[in-house]
């Protein structure tokens, strides 16, 4: 085998062996996510404060007769407009904390500690 073609051959081994790794690595870390639910109920979110994992999914389910959304203070997210039954999911992937109010109804807030 000349120096070229070992090289080559020595890279694509190389790359071959990482990839299903890296595939690996990626599907546990996918795996270890887990799924949460804020509940808009009673003109109120419940709970009303969260502390989720990186990686995790928020889902807001409204459970009021009247449309509410899940509107991040300093407008990172916005579920959007959500009547009753109507639901919205949301995945955090850095640590950080954000608060939360209804738009439609601002009395309304919650908060998500992501660490």
């Amino acid at each position: 085998m000349t120096h070229p073609n070992r090289r080559k051959f020595l890279r694509l081994a190389a790359l071959s062996a990482a990839v299903p790794f890296a595939a690996a690595t990626a599907a546990k870390a996918a795996s270890h996510a887990t799924a949460h639910t804020v509940s808009i109920e009673g003109f109120a979110f419940v709970p009303a404060s969260i502390t989720i994992k990186p990686g995790d999914t928020v889902m807001f389910v409204n459970n009021d007769g009247a449309p509410h959304t899940a509107t991040a203070d300093n407008g990172a997210f916005d579920t959007g407009r959500l009547s009753k039954g109507q639901s919205a999911s949301l995945t955090f992937n850095a640590a950080g904390s954000f608060s939360y109010f209804c738009a439609v109804h601002p009395n309304m807030k919650g908060s998500i500690t992501i660490a």
